[in-house]
């Protein structure tokens, strides 16, 4: 370890053709419910990514009992691999182990829309530039660990269909694309014009949340799986198979945060899902465009995304499924048969190119919301607690960033990115229930409706605009 050690360094409408199979649906967690039977194959029916990462899923070793160790990461997703990563990187003496209660890549990082982007939940001016380099980090940090994670860097399209979009969308964009140019690159519906940004990719999460696992190990770190942690504490994380001593304990959880001891309120589980579709043929394509594989998006207040998937899928993603009293999560909340036949309706408006494609798979997760929706990383050297999160669905890149920074932030280094504006940044909690449950609910409402009036006048609804940046903040 290079600088000065932390204290006492010892040692996360239309009709379908086909669904997916009974096993999808889902009412209890894989160490509830024995998918696999503690092979782990089970969790292939999570979602599209893990149906198609070509992983076996084979559970590695859960924790036997107390041990030591010089940093515990709590959370087998992007966010404490990555900080795994760069910790081992740059000390490989560090004793480093990763605490999941699952499986690396079980929660958002392996579910989420595969954008690899330089977004914010909240702008911060001074973040951008180290955002945008993040996205050729991660580029470059998988090609390095030979991880194949179909990284295709096209960019974002952010559609207007609706001539009510079109100023918010335009104060917004780095480029305009006229009606001509936005439809060359991708042909949807009733297209007036985009936005354009260069700074994302699109990726395959779940082949690069399992590759990067597999990197980790190589690098000396140890990853318990199928144990949950109950409570981080200076020197130590209380799990249900025994106490991991830490002079370092780092916690990367996110949607699943309010489950640990004292932090219900830390953060709010909101849900997004998603549904995909078989691959479709060339000619299809040659049609709808996205050759680049752009993601894309639209103007409209409930947010959708998608991408053109390196099988030749859409994967097509949104807003709207209810918050749950009390910060619950719970596997049975991951489907919503309402909501996927909303997504499912867009989808097939904005490209009425696969009016007859199946439908294949239909998935969905928590993503962790702090109260001012503003992400941050941490460390207190005085207690050795460190945390990252509060993407709110922005962290395939931003969880890279945060590995860098948290790891610089544990090592003492004063960098540019120990310096960044989200370091130390602390979130108000959320508010106590029920007041915490209304407050979130109104916001799919006061969405809906906002996009109902500008359907309906074709003129912006200042009114619902105002609303949904008031409860953000």
């Amino acid at each position: 370890m290079t600088g000065a050690p932390p204290p006492n360094l010892c040692e996360t409408p239309h009709p379908t053709r086909s669904v997916m199979p009974d096993k999808t649906n889902l009412s209890g967690s894989a160490s509830q419910n024995g998918w696999g039977q503690g092979r782990g194959e089970g969790y292939s029916s999570l979602s599209l990514w893990h149906d198609t990462c070509g992983d076996d899923w084979r559970l590695r070793s859960r924790l036997d009992g107390d041990t030591d160790v010089d940093v515990a990461i709590v959370g087998g997703g992007f966010g404490g691999l990555w900080t795994a990563r760069y910790l081992a990187d740059a000390d490989p003496s560090l004793r480093i182990g990763v605490i999941e209660a699952e499986t690396c890549g079980f929660g958002a990082s392996g579910r989420n829309g595969g954008w690899c982007s330089a977004l914010l939940p909240t702008e911060i001016d001074a973040m951008h530039p180290a955002m945008v380099e993040t996205i050729d980090e991660v580029g470059r940090a998988a090609t390095h660990d030979g991880i194949d994670c179909d990284f295709a860097k096209g960019g974002t399209l952010t559609l207007v269909t609706n001539p009510a979009h079109e100023a918010r969308v335009r104060s917004d964009a780095e480029v305009w694309l006229d009606t001509e140019s936005a439809t060359q690159r991708f042909a949807a519906a009733g297209v007036l014009g985009a936005g354009f940004t260069p700074h994302c990719a699109a990726i395959h999460p779940a082949k690069l949340v399992r590759g990067l696992a597999t990197a980790v190990e190589r690098r000396g770190v140890t990853i318990w799986e199928g144990t949950r942690a109950r409570e981080l504490r200076p020197g130590a994380v209380v799990t249900d198979a025994g106490l991991v001593r830490a002079a370092v304990v780092l916690r990367c959880t996110e949607g699943y945060t309010p489950s640990l001891r004292h932090e219900r309120r830390t953060i709010a589980p909101l849900y997004s899902l998603m549904v995909a579709t078989e691959p479709l043929p060339e000619e299809v394509w040659d049609d709808i465009g996205l050759r680049g594989r752009e993601t894309f998006t639209d103007g409209r207040h409930h947010i959708i995304y998608g991408q053109r998937t390196a099988d030749g899928r859409f994967a097509f993603g949104g807003r709207g499924a209810p918050y749950h009293f009390g910060s619950s999560v719970r596997p049975s909340f991951d489907r919503d048969e309402r909501v996927f036949a909303e997504i499912e309706a867009s989808l097939r408006a904005l490209v009425p190119q696969i009016r007859d494609a199946t439908i294949t798979h239909r998935w969905g997760g928590p993503l962790a919301a702090p109260r001012d929706w503003t992400a941050s990383v941490g460390f207190d050297p005085a207690t050795g607690l460190g945390w990252a999160g509060g993407y709110v669905g922005d962290g395939v890149a931003t969880t890279n960033l945060a590995g860098r920074t948290l790891a610089d932030l544990v090592l003492h280094r004063d960098t540019e990115l120990s310096r960044l504006p989200w370091v130390g940044h602390r979130s108000r909690r959320w508010e106590p229930e029920p007041l915490r449950w209304l407050g979130i609910s109104a916001g799919p409402a006061i969405a809906a409706r906002a996009d109902r009036r500008e359907a309906a006048t074709k003129r912006q609804d200042r009114l619902g605009t105002a609303l949904m940046r008031y409860l953000s903040s």
